[in-house]
């Protein structure tokens, strides 16, 4: 049977996402992102669901072979669904640990006027105001090697009280700000980084880990309906044959050639087959609904309605797997998600490490700056009446700011010696027991895997001995019931005979479907060891990008 391809595709549909992401590699937003932070998000009224659903209905029936249930269930599981998105919050949270690096644009303007009373002249008394107007603009950026720099532009005008009247102070000044121990470098400030891109990283591995299980979980429910109406089957044949005995000794006792109590023993085994058999189609509707549960097939009322026909065989076709214990480990080893998410986990652990010693260095920051500043207004002496001596503006001042004809510069060195800092070496002695910690967690997690393996391998090769006996079984317990069957007829062996022959046919069928559909089981379980079950059913996971 040829396996569709599977895809569990992690697109986001949000366009917001897409310029998030590509804000990582640009420090400026794009024109599409001013558009949609001003726009109202609209929050999705309800979850979706029940997609592809009636791509596989036919005859009234939704038919699925094996594929196409996990197909339905990548598609469809709520658990599917929800793993997804704790996958793609991990994305944010890398989006989110570059925020420290953003560039801000500050900008502020102000005016304000006051009034002031003076000494009473004559008699009246007069009042001095001023009018004060400002506006500055500041634009701040982190690096990544913990360098932080400032730009700033500022100007007033002013108006009242001095001989420059009205009169422009502009300003642009530069800052620059490095750490030369605490938080120098690329690490200390990419950390947070790195350890969002690791948890990105181990959230994959989880989430393929989830996906398996979840893959697992529905081949097993798919296998356990097959193995419920299986037995239906059987046991709807053996009220068949029940009936058969039941009619005969009917007509038997309707000829006088049997007893009125000998009746008894074959119409009370057709009654407690009748039992079973009711017993079985209640079982059959409880595997059908626990399947329909994990396909989200009860999503669309239209499919609900409907049963399911399952057109798997249990039995295996070509020849049985044969697997060794040592090569389904050596295989898990290289591709159990599971060792992946362990191994970022100890990378987080390494950099928690680095950055709690680097918080344990004294602070000592270099800061250095530079200003230019600009005069201009129109400029009066002080004699009555007063008289223009000049005349600049705004323009001026700028021109001045700007050419640094008036410079100011300066160096600060800061240096902060913490004489006990208990804080720092209590995060660095909790990121060393959280690295131990983590290292039992692996070995822990490997003992689980290595056990897995070997478990696996004993279900498998239980299930091909179980399969091949089962049959033997089987065609003997056949034979023994046409036996008896020739006996009861000759009039050499009472109807008890047959009644146990058939019951014992019932059994041995039973227990070949029980050990196809073990041997089906055991497969799986041998492709999740080896972490393999997703490459088996072609499914893949993407990865979020821009």
């Amino acid at each position: 049977m040829r396996r569709s391809a599977l895809l569990v595709c992690l697109v986001l549909s949000s366009g917001l996402m897409s310029n998030a992401l590509h804000a990582q590699s640009s420090p400026f937003p794009t024109p599409q992102w001013f558009k949609e932070v001003t726009q109202r998000p609209v929050p999705p009224a309800k979850a979706p669901g029940g997609d592809h659903l009636r791509d596989f209905v036919a005859d009234g029936k939704l038919r699925l072979t094996l594929e196409q249930a996990i197909q339905l269930a990548l598609a469809n599981n709520t658990n599917v669904r929800m793993d997804e998105l704790s996958y793609q919050n991990s994305a944010f949270s890398v989006l989110s640990a570059h925020s420290p690096f953003d560039p801000q644009l500050q900008s502020t303007w102000s005016a304000q006027r006051s009034n002031q009373p003076t000494l009473p002249q004559v008699t009246q008394t007069q009042q001095t105001g001023s009018l004060t107007q400002a506006m500055s603009y500041n634009y701040t950026q982190l690096f990544q090697t913990g360098t932080s720099t400032t730009i700033g532009l500022s100007s007033s005008r002013g108006s009242g009280g001095s001989s420059l009247f009205p009169s422009f102070l502009s300003s642009l000044n530069f800052g620059i700000t490095q750490p030369l121990l605490r938080n120098r470098g690329f690490f200390p400030n990419r950390a947070q980084i790195l350890i969002a891109q690791r948890n990105l990283h181990q959230s994959r591995s989880n989430f393929q880990v989830q996906i398996s299980a979840i893959i697992q979980n529905v081949v097993t429910q798919y296998w356990n309906v097959v193995l419920a109406r299986e037995n239906l089957v059987v046991l709807r044949k053996s009220v068949e044959q029940a009936k058969a005995s039941y009619d005969h000794d009917k007509r038997a006792l309707e000829l006088g050639a049997l007893g009125p109590y000998d009746i008894f023993q074959s119409e009370s085994q057709l009654a407690s087959r009748k039992v079973s058999v009711i017993q079985a189609e209640y079982s059959l509707k409880q595997q059908e609904d626990t399947l329909r549960n994990i396909l989200g097939a009860d999503f669309d009322s239209s499919i609900s309605a409907l049963d399911i026909d399952l057109i798997e065989s249990p039995e295996a076709g070509g020849d049985l797997l044969t697997v060794d214990a040592g090569q389904v480990i050596e295989t898990a080893h290289k591709k159990r998600p599971e060792y992946d998410a362990q191994r970022d986990q100890l990378d987080v652990d390494d950099i928690n490490i680095r950055l709690a010693h680097n918080q344990m260095q004294p602070s000592l920051n270099v800061t250095g700056s530079y200003s230019g500043s600009g005069l201009g207004g129109h400029l009066f002496d002080n004699s009555i009446p007063p008289v223009l001596l000049s005349v600049t503006g705004l323009g001026n001042a700028l021109s001045q700011a700007f050419q640094f004809t008036s410079p100011t510069y300066g160096v600060t060195l800061s240096l902060n010696l913490p004489i006990r800092n208990r804080a720092a070496e209590a995060s660095l002695g909790i990121s060393e027991v959280n690295k131990k910690r983590d290292l039992y967690s692996q070995r822990f997690t490997e003992e689980n895997i290595q056990l897995e393996a070997r478990n696996a391998v004993h279900q498998l090769e239980q299930a091909k001995l179980s399969v091949a006996a089962a049959k033997i079984s089987r065609d003997l317990a056949l034979k023994n019931l046409e036996g008896h069957q020739r006996k009861y007829e000759l009039g050499t062996e009472t109807i008890f005979f047959v009644l146990d022959a058939q019951n014992q046919l019932a059994s041995a069928e039973q227990a070949v479907i029980q050990a196809q559909v073990s041997y089906q089981v055991a497969v799986i379980a041998v492709d999740h060891a080896t972490g393999e079950l997703l490459e088996k059913h072609h499914v893949q996971i993407r990865d979020p990008k821009s």
